[in-house]
């Protein structure tokens, strides 16, 4: 490497290696302005810290468990990873992807209504996924209930005079 205020780069490569490992966000941003202070710096800390996890996933001499991390945090916030194909199933396993999900599955008491299911089903997923686009997750239970209830009342009419006592 070249030189760079009157030292080389590999002067600092161990702290470079420390700031990466460990995320240390300022120092790696004064290090780098230090090093290079020619070529572009990273804008903001959020900048630095991508650019960060992006090195570790594709640097060999960091720990696995570092890069598995890495790696999925730059899937969870939908960036690409530089960690080899080889690895990202054994990163996958260390560090899974935690997703929301709702199961609905409606059950009659009687199999006349078993028909309607699907268009009972459409409606309340159509309702569960207007609450998480509305960000209203809390009220997902209390809106299915109601869709179930609306939609039956729509197809069927009020059937609550054909319920056994």
């Amino acid at each position: 490497m070249g030189r760079t205020n009157g030292r080389t780069a590999e002067d600092h490569s161990a702290e470079m290696r420390r700031c990466l490992i460990a995320l240390d966000v300022a120092q790696i941003k004064r290090l780098w302005k230090h090093i290079a202070p020619n070529m572009p710096q990273p804008e903001s800390d959020n900048d630095a810290l991508i650019s960060m996890h992006i090195a570790r996933t594709g640097a060999a001499f960091v720990p696995f468990k570092y890069r598995a991390y890495s790696h999925a945090w730059l899937r969870d916030n939908n960036l690409p990873s530089s960690l080899p194909d080889r690895l990202r199933p054994r990163a996958e396993r260390e560090y899974p992807r935690i997703v929301e999900a709702v199961g609905y599955a409606p059950r009659f008491r009687s199999p006349i209504l078993n028909p309607i299911r699907p268009l009972v089903m459409k409606a309340v997923a159509d309702a569960i996924e207007d609450c998480y686009a509305e960000n209203r997750v809390d009220a997902i239970p209390k809106q299915m209930h109601e869709t179930k209830v609306k939609t039956i009342q729509q197809l069927l009419g009020n059937i609550e005079s054909l319920k056994k006592p």
